[in-house]
């Protein structure tokens, strides 16, 4: 997306409220005392999140309060507050505009169980990583209580919770298909995506006077409305995706472009086969504007899979800022508005969010505490958002969605030489340059036109687009340039690297084998096998072929031995039982042991989860009479599929051989080269309270085939199982 296809008002141009004559806070307030040390009698706006407070860009409300702070406004934090009582939203006293209010950078309900539904045992973003500070759902818990410590108080919700369950949306954990959370949060105003845009606009508008229920018609917000506006068509959702013929599968290894748009061109989502959806284009360009989309209501979705997957298919096809139009969904005697995505933020407004005055450290009053995620991130550099290749398990897309937002190179360079200057914990090592992928760097359509108009939901599925451009120069020419400055001694990339776009540019690969990779690179083909394959609108294993060879060539000649290490998922829709026994084998033919295992998790909004949930393969036309698709959702054939990723823990042994034999596929169990699972238990497996007590080791995954070094790694570990 170039920086002149769609406009909005510059981030920073606006007039800057009148409280810009307190200065720029140290560390923004926590307490009452430090807002006195500031000279504030009162906050203009209090965050509230689930997240220790840590004063650093990839932390969302540090980045919203600078930006607030920015923009004039006194800006308080409530973090991780004791939601059994109103006592801590108190703390700060009344915010003049909104409180603002977000789980944390992770949704709560995944930060707190995993994808068996199982409590986790800490929080990676709490001091010390103690579990149990924030609580379930926790937009909802803390809206809720910021209404109980001032009645008539103005909320405004927002991060990856609110963002991804703005419309009805499934709710793995109580199974159910839940309203949006605009309703169960009574809030007043719903943010979703990356909020700059909006919350800046919103304080300004508020600070000027007006009054929220004024507030309509933003960009990458939802609110309340009592009726559509007269200036507005509205259009059943049900003209737009009638249900019809199936179309046959899209074959993942196909190598034919994937797609030849024109600036017009229908969105392939809702457009495969015969059953194509066919849209006036004159009339798009003179009633775009003026559409709004009527989504089934909540409680026709809640009670029927099929219309769940129908709505789904079309709040998907439109997320491009470029095309979408409003969306309108009834709940009860409400109506929720969902206004299209905000505008991608310029270079320049990049530069600026990001070269705020952030003291990249966590507010002293945690001490000497250790907060896992600041540790993880506290010597890595965020270079864009967004991304193009939408995983359907993935909610980046509904997120950040799929225009990539790059910083300029001066600006990543500067925050570098502030982390090297700055960090008492620095010893000379960048842990990341990245973002949601490793290699989109100011990757974009060759054509704005055909941008603003493609409504696609990928760029690299099922072959990557001859609109798009792939070329890796600029991020070729930031790694030299970063790796140069004094003091730094190694940057390593650990973003997910999308190989597939990687192996059109071998300079990159060289570039990142030689000088970035620190032993071991993780990569996620996520599977080997069609099915669900297709089901992710994920790359072939010919792909992840052509890559390894280019890493192993390029490692060869720098004189470095190292590994791939795959990523893969287990439990994901479409998979079959045989799907990830052909995925076992292949782990077992290429010495791949992995340790840690990745099973599908819906989460709102997802297009997997649309398909986990209705039973269909929502990639194409869907109606009661589709065919359904292989969905893994019983504990024990989920425990199945992961126990095919992890063929070679003893524990899993036992049934494993009872799956096989299932199967039909007994000739793989026994103590051979050319078998699965050998046909004994070994000693060393002691049952312990019910479970299985099995040896441990900080191995995540190697490709034994090659050196001395990783042969005799895998013999040892192969010593520990026998």
């Amino acid at each position: 997306m170039t920086e002149t296809s769609l406009s909005a008002p510059y981030l920073f141009g606006y007039r800057k409220y009148w409280a810009q004559r307190f200065g720029v806070a140290s560390e923004l307030p926590m307490t009452h005392e430090e807002m006195d040390a500031l000279g504030w009698d009162s906050c203009d706006v209090i965050l509230v999140t689930g997240d220790a407070y840590i004063d650093h860009p990839s932390f969302g409300m540090a980045l919203i309060g600078r930006l607030l702070e920015a923009q004039g406004f006194r800006v308080g934090i409530l973090s991780q507050p004791d939601w059994t009582g109103v006592a801590d939203f108190k703390t700060l006293g009344r915010p003049n505009l909104f409180f603002g209010v977000t789980g944390g950078n992770m949704d709560s309900m995944v930060n707190r169980y995993t994808s068996d539904k199982k409590i986790r045992s800490n929080d990676a973003y709490t001091p010390d990583g103690a579990a149990g500070k924030r609580p379930d759902r926790a937009v909802n818990v803390y809206s809720h209580r910021c209404r109980e410590a001032f009645k008539d108080v103005t909320i405004i919700i927002g991060g990856i919770e609110a963002s991804l369950r703005r419309i009805a949306h499934y709710d793995y954990w109580s199974d159910t298909v839940r309203k949006s959370v605009l309703l169960d949060s009574k809030a007043d105003l719903l943010v979703y995506g990356n909020a700059e845009r909006q919350i800046v606009e919103i304080a300004h508008r508020l600070a000027n006077g007006e009054h929220i229920s004024e507030l309509k018609g933003i960009r990458g917000t939802a609110h309340f409305v009592k009726q559509i506006p007269a200036d507005f068509a509205a259009k059943d959702s049900t003209d737009i995706d009638k249900p019809g013929a199936i179309a046959p599968p899209v074959n993942p290894y196909q190598e034919e472009p994937a797609c030849d748009l024109k600036p017009e061109s229908a969105n392939p989502l809702l457009d495969i086969g015969e059953s194509a959806i066919r849209f006036d284009k004159l009339a798009l360009r003179s009633q775009r504007a003026k559409t709004v989309l009527r989504l089934p209501s909540y409680e026709a979705v809640k009670d029927d899979p099929v219309l769940y997957a129908h709505a789904s298919r079309v709040m998907h096809a439109e997320t491009n800022p470029g095309n979408a139009r409003p969306l309108i969904q009834r709940h009860g005697n409400r109506e929720v508005w969902l206004n299209p995505p905000p505008i991608p933020l310029t270079t320049k407004e990049m530069d600026g969010v990001f070269d705020l005055s952030y003291s990249r450290l966590p507010h002293k009053t945690y001490g000497k505490a250790h907060i896992p995620a600041f540790e993880m991130i506290q010597h890595s550099v965020n270079i864009m958002r967004g991304c193009f290749g939408g995983c359907t398990f993935c909610s980046i897309t509904e997120h950040e969605g799929r225009i990539i937002q790059s910083r300029s190179e001066d600006s990543i360079i500067r925050e570098i030489e502030a982390i090297r200057d700055t960090s008492p914990a620095f010893t000379g090592h960048i842990s990341d340059l990245g973002g949601p992928t490793a290699n989109m760097y100011r990757l974009a359509c060759k054509d704005e036109k055909i941008e603003a108009a493609c409504r696609k939901p990928s760029c690299v599925y099922p072959g990557i687009c001859p609109n798009l451009n792939t070329d890796h120069t600029p991020l070729i020419k930031l790694y030299r340039r970063a790796r140069a400055l004094p003091g730094i001694k190694k940057i390593f990339i650990a973003s997910g690297l999308r190989y597939d776009l990687a192996v059109e540019s071998p300079e990159y690969v060289k570039e990142l084998v030689t000088h970035h990779v620190g032993g071991y690179l993780k990569i996620a083909p996520e599977h080997t096998e069609q099915g669900p394959l297709s089901k992710m609108m994920k790359p072939g294993m010919g792909t992840y072929h052509r890559f390894k060879e280019m890493f192993d060539k390029y490692s060869k000649e720098a004189g470095k031995e190292q590994y791939l290490i795959p990523y893969f998922i287990a439990a994901h829709p479409g998979t079959t039982d045989e799907d990830m026994l052909n995925l076992a084998i292949w782990l077992k033919r290429n010495g791949f042991r992995a340790d840690q295992v990745q099973a599908f998790l819906p989460s709102p909004m997802a297009t997997a989860t649309a398909m986990y949930h209705s039973g269909k393969d929502t990639l194409h036309k869907v109606s009661h009479k589709a065919p359904d698709i292989a969905i893994p959702k019983s504990v024990k054939q989920r425990r199945l599929h992961k126990a095919f990723l992890r063929y070679h823990d003893p524990k899993n042994w036992p049934l494993l051989r009872d799956a096989l034999k299932d199967m039909g596929r007994a000739d793989l169990i026994g103590n051979g080269k050319q078998h699965l699972v050998p046909s004994f238990q070994p000693k060393s497996t002691v049952p312990v309270t019910g479970k299985t007590q099995v040896f441990k080791t900080k191995y995540t995954g190697l490709d034994n085939q090659k050196g001395a070094k990783a042969k005799a790694y895998a013999g040892n570990r192969l010593k520990g199982n026998r």
